[in-house]
């Protein structure tokens, strides 16, 4: 088994870059102080999602998991290589946070709006990034304690 300490702190670290970019956002409409302070608390907010997203579902796991299995996917496509899928499976890993508690289709549009910015050297559209972005959502979903969007994962 991988270091699971270092996994959690991975887990904390990619949280609270995501509350923070989406707290500078958020603040962005107080102005120049607003943008600091929302990046701030986005930053400690997403730390915690991010830590507790790590304490389900390893971070090192998580990748391993679906790099054995995505040529046996749906969306799989012929002549795609892993890493080409393995940004959109860490997409889905570094977004669930942000969006903890709403359905993978009703962020859907915005995850989309925001897929070339974050996808590194995959060669995916999104049309074939999604279903990864999706399987990642609802695997973190089903280890998560509850059901956060209420969709019965």
């Amino acid at each position: 088994m991988s270091d699971v300490k270092k996994d959690h702190s991975l887990g904390a670290g990619t949280g609270a870059v995501a509350g923070a970019v989406t707290g500078a956002a958020v603040g962005s409409v107080a102005g120049p102080v607003g943008s600091v302070v929302g990046a701030i608390a986005g930053g400690v907010m997403g730390a915690k999602a991010g830590d507790s997203i790590a304490e389900a579902v390893n971070p090192t796991e998580y990748i391993s998991g679906f790099k054995n299995e995505y040529r046996n996917t749906p969306y799989y496509s012929a002549g795609r290589e892993w890493t080409d899928y393995e940004p959109a499976y860490k997409y889905g890993y570094d977004t669930y946070g942000q969006y903890r508690g709403q359905k993978f289709e009703d962020v859907e549009g915005d995850l989309e709006r925001k897929w070339d910015a974050t996808r590194a050297d995959s060669r995916l559209a999104w049309n074939e990034a999604r279903g990864a972005v999706r399987d990642g959502w609802h695997h973190i979903e089903r280890a998560m304690p509850g059901d956060a969007d209420r969709d019965g994962r």
